[in-house]
């Protein structure tokens, strides 16, 4: 950058609808604060006037390239299907304008390295859209894990239990597959809906960049008809030495909200990365809850172009997760769960898989795969590796457990025991 731009800067959004809705929000809010200014939309379809409101008249074209060259915009926010994301990041390089890409950034590590490399070489800001990654959380658990709180760190696991229909999965062409007319698309749980968990647990790690992945775990299964995985877990060894195992499943029995589980030798941090909540449990103290703030990545973003602020997410700091995407793209395709191992809920449209909801929180808590904790579909060969075999972690804090077993009873308990 040779000199720094002032706002409002001029923004052009790929995607407005779907998850796209989100960033048209988004970039309402901080048009209302003068941080910048809504110039084009790109979309097959025209917003309309009831869903643009007061953001003025925007000029809309399907044409990204023409949009941007004819709007003049120096941002560029990408909300677009998975396998698109590194060509039109491209077009976007290529006329000098900074980028916002939302997560993933690729459908695969080749993709990725193009997109990123093409963005530096043309000299342009590129930021990856993991939102928790803005939390204030993330410095604050990291200062405890520096000063010692929870002894050694020994790994860290991620937790996602979430619900979806099976209209989820056709809710666009691309939903719920691996690939699409011969191009990746890799939308599963663990590279998709449930990516912050996985993303989260590698940078509280301080194991971001590509090369900060040894070997790569992966089982990968799917109640529901479709090509990708929907019930999967992912166990990371690093290059700093501690494990990242992180479960997830879209056929919870209930919806929880997700978590990452920080391990130490004398104590454990649960970080709530969608409430931006903390809780510190460590030997000889009661349970220390916090809440913190959060810097949206789009105003993070605008503030790094206009005053030098540091970027929070730029693309070689994801370079860890993608190594996670390319292990899961080319492991074997995602076994089909028995008959017997799932069901569906009358009424609601979606399929459960019985106990899944213990198996995801107990992967976090003992840095464990489903096939270590006794899985019932158990027999099936959908385990692969991208690393030599390795045992089991040992469970790192079963002694913080609750009576009941299970890493939110603190939280809904409290500090003190009453019910939050």
């Amino acid at each position: 950058m040779s000199e720094p731009l002032s706002t409002p800067l001029p923004v052009v959004l790929a995607g407005a609808r779907g998850h796209g809705r989100w960033h048209v929000e988004n970039i309402r809010r901080l048009q209302n604060q003068g941080i910048v200014r809504l110039v084009g939309v790109c979309e097959l379809t025209p917003l309309t006037e009831e869903e643009l409101g007061d953001l003025g008249t925007p000029e809309q074209s399907a044409d990204f390239g023409a949009l941007l060259d004819s709007t003049g915009a120096r941002i560029a926010v990408i909300c677009t299907p998975i396998p698109t994301h590194t060509d039109l990041a491209l077009t976007a390089a290529q006329r000098g304008v900074h980028i916002l890409l939302e997560k993933p950034p690729a459908p695969s590590y080749a993709e990725f390295r193009r997109m990123a490399d093409g963005v530096a070489a043309a000299g342009v800001v590129c930021q990856i859209g993991f939102q928790s990654l803005g939390s204030h959380a993330l410095p604050a658990i990291r200062e405890l894990v520096d000063q010692g709180a929870i002894g050694r760190l020994l790994g860290l696991g991620g937790a996602g239990a979430w619900v979806r229909d099976e209209d989820y999965f056709k809710r666009a062409p691309w939903a719920g597959k691996r690939r699409l007319n011969g191009v990746d698309v890799i939308d599963g749980a663990l590279t998709n809906p449930l990516a912050h968990a996985v993303a989260t647990a590698l940078a509280l790690g301080g194991s971001t960049r590509a090369e900060d992945v040894t070997g790569i775990e992966t089982e990968l299964l799917r109640a529901n008809a479709i090509e990708s995985d929907d019930t999967s877990c992912v166990r990371v060894a690093t290059a700093q030495g501690h494990p990242v195992t992180v479960a997830a499943t879209l056929c919870a029995e209930q919806a929880d909200d997700p978590y990452v589980l920080v391990h130490g030798s004398s104590g454990r941090i649960t970080f709530w990365y969608k409430q931006d909540r903390v809780l510190l449990q460590r030997a000889g103290h009661g349970p220390e809850e916090s809440d913190h703030g959060r810097t949206d990545l789009l105003e993070n973003l605008v503030a790094h172009l206009t005053t030098g602020a540091d970027l929070l997410v730029p693309p070689d700091e994801t370079g860890a997760f993608m190594k996670v995407v390319e292990a899961i793209r080319t492991a074997p395709d995602p076994a089909p769960l028995p008959d017997n191992a799932w069901h569906r809920i009358p009424g609601e449209n979606r399929r459960v898989v019985p106990g899944i909801d213990g198996l995801v929180a107990a992967a976090a808590d003992t840095l464990s795969l489903y096939s270590e904790l006794g899985a019932p579909w158990e027999g099936h060969s959908w385990r692969t590796s991208a690393a030599s075999r390795r045992p089991a972690c040992p469970p790192p804090s079963s002694r913080l457990r609750s009576s009941r077993g299970d890493p939110h009873a603190a939280r809904r308990e409290g500090p003190g025991g009453s019910a939050t």
